[in-house]
Parts: structure tokens; C-alpha cells; sequence
């Protein structure tokens, strides 16, 4: 099995795994997805990419969320693209800050308040256990890689004997 293989395997399992937990939880699966994806946006890097996603995932949300509640509050017209082009802006610059380096995180964050229709309660545990969803996919598709070439090596040296 290559290291592809058990990561593909592991994640399918997993995230199988998620919609049944999700549906019990209350929970966005959809935005538990759109956290995987975070994650994976962040690289392979363990808990360095699991921070990343987390912090900017979580700052998309607010952005978004403040998006949500000015354009609800304004009278004036077009609010919304003014907001969408400010909050755009911020998302992008905010990067030049380390924790916030992760502009696809930020993103989905962010966009995933619209498709929550500002229900930002449900939204941010799945999209947080989402992250952590891929972090467990990837530390678990490595494990079990370690797993078989371990295996394989002892059913090599068993055949020799």
C-alpha cells in the first residue's frame, strides 16, 4: 500500500464516520467537510496545519459574521458589496500576520456563515471538529502507512528464513 492509499482509505472511513456522528450531534456536516478542507488546504504538517486551519477558519467566521449583522442593520443600499470588498480585503491582509497565514482558511470561514445563513452556533463546532476531522485522517492514513511497511518488512524477513 502506498502512503496515498492509507491516507484515501482512512479518510473515507472517517469521514463516513462524521456524517453518522454529525447527524446524532446536531452538527453541520457540510461544514465539517468544508473544515477537512481547511485543513488540507494548510498542508501536510500535523498540529502545525491544524493550527493554522483553526485559527483561520475561526477568523473567516467572525469576518463573516460581521458581514452578516452590518448588512442586516444597514439602511443603505449596496451595503453588502461594500462589506464583501472590505471584509475581502481584511481576509487577504490579515495573512501577513503568521497564525493568519492560511487565506483559504479564512475563506471558508467566512463563506460558510452565508451557506449557514448567519447561524454561526451549529457552524463553528463543525467546522472546528471538521479541522480536527482532517488532522485525524492524515495522522491516521500515516499510522497505518508505518503500520503495513512495518508489516511488510517482517513478512519479508519471515520468508527468508
Amino acid at each position: 500500500m502506498t502512503r496515498l492509499f492509507c491516507l484515501s482509505l482512512v479518510t473515507a472511513i472517517l469521514c463516513g464516520a462524521w456524517i453518522l456522528l454529525s447527524n446524532v450531534l446536531g452538527l453541520l456536516s457540510w461544514a465539517g467537510f468544508a473544515g477537512c478542507t481547511a485543513f488540507f488546504a494548510a498542508g501536510t504538517g500535523g498540529a502545525r496545519a491544524l493550527k493554522s486551519a483553526l485559527v483561520t477558519v475561526s477568523s473567516g467566521i467572525v469576518w463573516g459574521m460581521v458581514i452578516v449583522l452590518i448588512c442586516a442593520r444597514s439602511p443603505l443600499p449596496h451595503t453588502d458589496a461594500w462589506m464583501t470588498a472590505l471584509v475581502t480585503f481584511v481576509l487577504c491582509i490579515q495573512s501577513k500576520c503568521k497564525p493568519f497565514s492560511l487565506i483559504p482558511g479564512a475563506f471558508i470561514g467566512c463563506f460558510c456563515v452565508f451557506a449557514a445563513n448567519g447561524a454561526w452556533l451549529p457552524l463553528a463546532p463543525s467546522l472546528i471538529l471538521g479541522a480536527c476531522l482532517g488532522w485525524l485522517c492524515e495522522s491516521s492514513g500515516g499510522w497505518l502507512y508505518t503500520l503495513w511497511r512495518k508489516r511488510k518488512n517482517i513478512d519479508k524477513y519471515d520468508r527468508r528464513c
